[in-house]
């Protein structure tokens, strides 16, 4: 049984350090001392707060992105800087309807429900669904649907925009995601390996899809301290492929 997640009513921000205040009728308690709640329930979107070790932080109300950063994982999650590229590689928004598929903790179905009209994730795992579902309830995104289903078996939506595979093996996906898309829809896949690319650009062969192209994202964060400027010494590197296909006739 999954318990459910609390509300988030504040967010404090110290350097690159994010602090999530659950409750303005206490005491906040952190790495940097003790924040009374009189100034937390005072605290101006955009204000400061003070603690009473003398550290100064900046408050926010909780975004999307504040709330996205605390939502439960099981399997690991596909990374913003691939997210992105999902996003504007596919053209994903307010209009489109997108069937996702392997939604382990929801994460892609999560980000992409925030941005577009309708997503549909399929599941083949009970308990990922289960946390899956409990994420989609703690940010409040109505426009989620999470089916506990194979997507293998077959997927029930049609004339869709974009179908996401964050799957073992993909290609065994690709006819069922034909019947789904609509021409000129997008079909994504995301592997970490060549041999899982190799074989589903194969499969795109034998289908409706033309193969757009395949990437990988590389992101080095710079650090900036007065007068020394230089890359951060761990960049985030390869987390997977990402091929893009288009569905043409």
């Amino acid at each position: 049984m999954i318990l459910s997640m609390e509300n988030i009513e504040l967010i404090l921000v110290y350097a690159d350090k994010y602090m999530h205040v659950r409750d303005l009728n206490e005491d906040y308690h952190c790495q940097f001392g003790v924040i009374s709640k009189n100034q937390l329930k005072k605290a101006k979107n955009g204000g400061s707060v003070k603690s009473n070790s003398g550290f100064q932080m900046h408050a926010f109300r909780p975004g999307f992105m504040d709330l996205y950063r605390k939502i439960k994982r099981a399997p690991q999650i596909i990374p913003l800087k691939d997210v992105g590229v999902i996003l504007a590689e596919t053209g994903i928004g307010s209009k489109s309807t997108v069937v996702d598929a392997g939604t382990g903790s929801g994460a892609l179905a999560l980000f992409m429900a925030n941005v577009a009209k309708k997503v549909v994730s399929y599941e083949i795992r009970e308990d990922f669904a289960a946390i899956a579902a409990e994420n989609a309830k703690f940010l409040k995104l109505k426009n989620l649907k999470i089916k506990n289903v194979d997507v293998c078996k077959g997927i029930e939506e049609n004339n869709v925009n974009a179908v996401l595979l964050d799957l073992a093996e993909p290609w065994k996906v690709t006819e069922t995601a034909a019947a789904a898309i609509r021409i000129g829809g997008h079909l994504v896949s995301y592997s970490p390996t060549t041999p899982q690319v190799s074989d589903f650009i194969t499969s795109l062969k034998n289908n409706s899809f033309l193969h757009v192209k395949t990437i990988e994202s590389i992101q080095r964060e710079w650090e900036f301290n007065e007068r020394v400027v230089r890359p951060k010494s761990q960049p985030i590197g390869h987390s997977g492929f990402i091929t893009f296909a288009r569905k043409v006739r």
